[in-house]
């Protein structure tokens, strides 16, 4: 399988989470400490915590320390590239995946 497939996949994996998701729409709104972000939801810090791993894993979240708080803050640049994979998978017709261009769906 394609690389580029197989790290794109990881990524939304990551963010087949509904949990996850509601994160980066929380962190859309700028850089929060954990405790803000948890404001948002009915679980505990160490959940929270592994919802932020997951998301740092996958480059979709910065962290920052600031003495016993860490700050989190979404990475756009890798949000963007997440992004731009869709938006080329549905709409790159010239390096269309099919083997026969006059058979595929893409026009």
């Amino acid at each position: 399988m394609n690389k580029y497939y197989e790290e794109n996949s990881k990524i939304i994996k990551a963010l087949s989470d509904p949990n996850r998701l509601k994160i980066m729409d929380i962190l859309s709104c700028g850089e929060m400490c954990a405790c803000d972000i948890l404001e948002h939801f009915d679980f505990t810090q160490p959940t929270l915590s592994h919802h932020m791993k997951v998301l740092m894993e996958n480059n979709l979240v910065n962290v920052r320390k600031d003495g016993q708080w860490n700050y989190y803050s979404l990475n756009l640049m890798e949000c963007n590239k997440i992004v731009l994979f869709f938006m080329q998978l549905i709409t790159d017709t010239e390096d269309c995946i099919c083997k026969d261009k006059e058979k595929c769906n893409c026009n």
